[in-house]
Order: C-alpha cells, then structure tokens, then sequence
C-alpha cells in the first residue's frame, strides 16, 4: 500500500499527490462559496499537510481564487476542476476535493462545515 494518494482534474491536465500520514479527516462543507464552485450541495475536502502535497504534472494549469480574506480555491484553468482549498490562516494545510481522488477515497467523512447553509433539497438521512 502506497503512503500516499493521487488524484487528476477532468481533463487529465493536473494530477497531484498526497501524504496518506498527514491526513487529518474529510469533511462536507455547505458554506454559499462551496455551494457555488461545486454547484452540488457541498464541498467534499480531506485536509492534508501542505508539506506532503505536490503537483506531478500541470502545476502551470491550476488556477487560484481569492474567494475571501481567509480562502483561496484551485481549479484546473482548462477544464474547470474543483482541486483544492487554502486557508491564509492555515498554511502548513492544504484541502483537496475527494471528488478527485485516485483510486477512490476509502474513508470516512467525519465533519459537516456550516450545516445551517446544508440544502433543503437533499435527502433526509
């Protein structure tokens, strides 16, 4: 078993690995900003060491955006990926969207972020 995990945008264009050691849980965010870059529900992020993440190809095709004072959002510039989350106040973190994980992420997603914002149209359960 690999200590770490990949993951790759849509396109193919970006792909990047992960320390499996420094993850420290996943979580839904229902945050408005979450809602509107997804365009789901939620965003569904593990939170990783920066020090244990790096870009294997396509670094100069991910696109940051400032979407407030404290987050920055990482998209693919070609195919519009959802990829990562950086927080100005946290930088030795880094969150990375499940959604784009290779094979797929096996564990549980312990925490829901901003639950008041969580939609009426989903699934009670």
């Amino acid at each position: 078993m690999a200590d770490y995990f990949r993951g790759s945008c849509l396109c193919g264009g970006v792909a990047y690995k992960a320390d499996k050691k420094s993850l420290r849980g996943a979580s839904h965010c229902y945050c408005h900003m979450c809602q509107k870059q997804h365009g789901a529900a939620s965003g569904t992020y593990a939170n990783v060491a920066s020090a244990g993440f790096s870009y294997e190809q396509g670094a100069d095709l991910v696109q940051e955006y400032h979407s407030s004072d404290h987050g920055r959002r990482g998209f693919c510039k070609v195919c519009g990926s959802t990829l990562t989350w950086r927080s100005t106040q946290t930088p030795d973190r880094i969150a990375v969207t499940l959604g784009t994980m290779e094979p797929e992420f096996s564990g549980p997603v312990q925490h829901e972020l901003h639950p008041e914002s969580k939609p009426r149209w989903l699934p009670k359960g």
